[in-house]
Parts: structure tokens; C-alpha cells; sequence
């Protein structure tokens, strides 16, 4: 069912319809999105897996769009794509956890704010939103610190699997006779009668369309088809995540007031059953290495604790950091160039997770009116991914010998990661399909065992080939 071609095939030469640029969500949205629309589609990917570079790390939340600016794409995208996203997946076997959130004052200059932030989110039509107490907010969060002044609930804010949506979304085009080479760089490109042939890494690939979706590096990309119009920079978001146990300190999502640059410093539980304190918004010009610094977890510590204070008694297992690609802009950066066949995807910050089926859906329209007409989609091919959520059944429930006891990954999960219809081809690929490795000891005990059942297929596990 799945046509999986890698660098090397005889396919180097055929001819595509679209080439998508970058394996991040967006990216991998898009794939999907044009193959179910019957296209010959390829995805090139410069890291050694998919969601290698801004996607890998996020807060992982379902976005409502009631924060964000009236009218913007933005808006019309996260919500697009957060009905996308309730419609498909339970054919695709995607995670929800149905916490709601709460944007708490903690001042009377943030209590002041709460009236504007539910007359925004009415005009985004996220009706539901509404000024609550402190009475009620206590009832709900009785583990928040004393002395909030009221909140804001917003009952459809949720928390997502910020990884197995991408993948299935990959695996569900792969079905639908697409193409992705991983570890595949993008050099330049040329247009000549109306046909793309970009310099890669593993040899040329022509296209008559491309899409831009290269997050950190988008710019850079985009220099391929023109002098870009906007400059990426990227910004930094650094995370703690607790242990389980203190997953029961927070029901919702908690939110701060946002300011003008921010949406600051959330808590919330994760789907695999942990609570997370981030981010931090830090530019930085570096666009691939996300360095985490000692004083700035220490500070995210505090103000969880300051929060919720039981966060004092509890272990921080993990802490990560993620890249949004910021550019001078707000707004996405979504473009059609129809005498190039280019269509640019850049600037999807955080917002991106959730935006991502609803820009890739905004492609296609703007393929379809402005580049060609999309063919007669057939019917789709249903693709479910094995659940990581830790409040549904996992795979170990069920017995077989477990791999990574942190987080009840049993070796026949592993062994489905590594021979997949999109095998795991690095040590992050495969934690982000299995959660091996991601728990108490962060690979410890069990790092040989997965470094064993790997056998050179990981580029980054000892013994690997390359």
C-alpha cells in the first residue's frame, strides 16, 4: 500500500507535479494535502528524519484561535485546522485530551485585561469564551497559587500528540503514492519551461510546482525563487517537564495574561501523562541548535512553583528546547508566485501545530486557483498511527516484553518504529514514535537495548551507519 522511495532509487529522474520543501508539520500537512488531491508529490526533508527542526518541539496544545488577531490568516488557518483535525482524527487515531484552559490574572492590571480578551475571542467566533471568579476557578484549579483576581475559561483549548499527527499525516500521503527522501539538503534551483529543477544533496529533483515549508531555514529557501521578502530569526522556547505525579496539579491548560510580544509561560499536563512549565520567547540567530542554559530552566522552576506551589515537592524528568521560525512579521508569511509555480509557507510559529491542516487546505486553494486545477480527489486512505497517549490504551496494557519501563514501551513497538512504512532513521525519530527514552532515567537503562534493536539504522545511535 505504501510507496516509500529513497535517495538512490531509480526515481531520481521522474518528473513530479509538486515538491514540497521541509518535513515539519506544515510541510508534512501539505504532502498530505496534495495527495489526497491525486498529485505526484515529493517531500524533500534536510534533516536525518521528519519534524527534525521546529516541530520537534512545542506546548503541543489544540489551538481555538481565540487569542489570536481578528481577520489575520492566522486565525482562518488554526481554525480550519482545528476542525480538520477533530474530523480526521479518529481515522487516524489521534489523541485528544479534553482539559479546556484558563488565562488567570494575577494583578489588577491583568484583571483589567480579561474584558478584551473575551470581546477578542467573540469576534474570532470562539463564543464560548467567558470571565469567570476566583471562587470558580479555585473549584476547577484548587492547586493554583492563592491570590489570583479571575480567569478567562476557554472550554475547546486541548492538548494534542504534537508527533503522531505529523507522522500520520506522512504516512497517509505515502498511501496516496507520494514520495519522501529524508537527509536530503536543498542547494539551489533553477525554473526553465516551466519546470523546477532543484540541486539537492542526493541529486536533482524536478518538480512544476514547489512549495516553500521550510520553517528555520524558509528565507534561505525561499532565496531559490526570489529575494526574500521576509527574514527569519528564529526564537527559542526552553521547557521543564515534571514527572507524572505532577500531572495532577493542573486539570486545564494555565495561561498568563499574554503581553504585546508573548503569549508567556503556561503549565500543563502533557498527553504522555507529564506537566510542562514553558516557554521562555528568546530571539537567537543561530536557526538549528537549540541550547538550553542552567539559569533559564532554573527561572521556568520558579514560576511554576510560583503557580502552583506544590510543583516544589515534585522531579523535573526532562527539559528541551524548541525553535519557532519569528520573522519581522506577525502574520504568516503565505504567498502564491503563479509565473514561478512557487507557493511560500513561512513564518508558522507556534500556532503552527494547529494551523497546519488549515495553511495546507489555504495552499490548495491557492494552487487550484492561481497554478492549476487540482485532478478529482479520490477516496481516502486511512492510515492510523499507534496511540502514545497515556490516557488511552497503550500496546504494554496488553503484556510483551517492554523495552523502556520510564514509559511502557514494549520492543514489538520499537521493532514497528524501525520497519515502518516511515522507518525511524535517527535516535529522535524514533523517540518520537515510540516515547522510548523519554522517561525517569532519559535512556539510561535502556539506551543499549534500543541501540541493539536498531542495528545501524539510526544515523546518531553508536554503531549506526551513516
Amino acid at each position: 500500500m505504501f510507496s516509500l522511495h529513497l535517495p538512490g532509487d531509480d526515481v531520481a529522474d521522474l518528473e513530479y507535479d509538486l515538491c514540497v520543501i521541509g518535513g515539519g508539520v506544515v510541510g508534512l500537512a501539505a504532502f498530505r494535502q496534495f495527495c489526497l488531491a491525486g498529485l505526484n508529490v515529493i517531500l524533500v526533508e534536510r534533516g536525518a528524519d521528519i519534524l527534525s527542526g521546529a516541530s520537534k518541539g512545542n506546548s503541543a496544545i489544540l489551538h481555538t484561535g481565540f487569542d489570536a488577531p481578528p481577520g489575520s490568516l492566522e486565525t482562518a488557518c488554526m481554525q480550519a485546522g482545528y476542525a480538520e483535525y477533530l474530523a480526521i482524527a479518529p481515522h487516524l487515531n489521534l489523541p485528544l485530551l479534553q482539559t479546556g484552559a484558563h488565562v488567570v490574572a494575577w494583578s489588577p492590571e491583568e484583571q483589567a485585561a480579561l474584558p478584551g480578551i473575551v470581546a477578542k475571542a467573540h469576534a474570532n467566533g470562539v463564543m464560548d469564551v467567558a470571565e469567570i471568579d476566583p471562587t470558580t476557578l479555585y473549584a476547577r484549579e484548587p492547586h493554583l497559587a492563592p491570590g489570583a483576581l479571575g480567569a478567562v475559561e476557554v472550554p475547546r483549548e486541548h492538548v494534542i500528540d504534537p508527533w503522531s499527527a505529523p507522522l500520520a499525516y506522512a504516512w497517509q500521503g505515502l498511501a496516496h503514492g507520494g514520495t519522501i527522501w529524508r537527509g536530503c539538503a536543498v542547494l539551489g534551483g533553477a525554473r526553465r519551461d516551466g519546470l523546477w529543477t532543484l540541486d539537492t544533496t542526493h541529486g536533482p529533483v524536478r518538480a512544476r510546482t514547489v512549495i516553500n515549508a521550510a520553517g528555520n531555514h524558509g528565507d534561505v529557501v525561499e532565496a531559490i525563487a526570489r529575494p526574500s521578502p521576509f527574514h527569519v530569526r528564529p526564537r527559542k522556547g526552553q521547557f521543564v517537564v515534571f514527572d507524572k505525579p505532577a500531572s495532577r496539579l493542573a486539570a486545564s491548560i494555565i495561561l498568563p495574561v499574554p503581553t504585546e510580544r508573548t503569549k508567556g509561560v503556561l503549565a500543563c499536563r502533557t498527553i504522555w501523562g507529564n506537566l510542562l512549565v514553558g516557554p521562555t520567547a528568546e530571539d537567537q540567530d543561530e536557526r538549528d541548535l537549540a541550547t538550553l542554559d542552567g539559569a533559564v530552566l532554573a527561572g521556568l522552576i520558579a514560576a511554576g512553583t510560583r503557580l502552583i506551589p506544590e510543583l516544589a515537592g515534585e522531579t523535573v524528568t526532562a527539559t528541551y528546547a524548541g525553535l519557532r521560525p519569528a520573522t519581522e512579521f506577525k502574520d504568516y508569511q503565505i504567498e502564491v508566485l503563479p509565473n514561478l509555480g512557487w507557493i511560500t509557507l513561512g513564518g508558522i510559529r507556534s500556532t503552527g501545530l494547529t494551523a497546519s491542516l488549515g495553511i495546507a487546505a489555504h495552499a490548495a486553494h491557492l494552487y487550484g486557483e492561481a497554478i492549476d486545477t487540482l485532478p478529482q480527489a479520490p477516496a481516502p486512505i486511512w492510515t492510523p498511527v499507534p496511540n502514545l497517549a497515556e490516557h488511552l490504551p497503550r500496546p504494554s496494557a496488553e503484556g510483551g516484553h517492554l523495552i523502556c519501563h520510564c514509559e511502557a514501551v514494549t520492543r514489538a513497538e520499537v521493532e514497528a518504529a524501525l520497519a515502518g512504512p516511515l522507518p525511524a532513521t535517527s535516535l529522535g525519530g524514533l523517540k518520537r514514535r515510540t516515547r522510548v527514552m523519554l522517561g525517569r532515567c532519559q535512556g539510561f537503562y535502556c539506551s543499549a537495548a534500543v541501540a541493539c534493536l536498531a542495528n545501524g539504522q539510526l544515523v546518531d545511535m553508536p554503531g549506526a551507519s551513516t
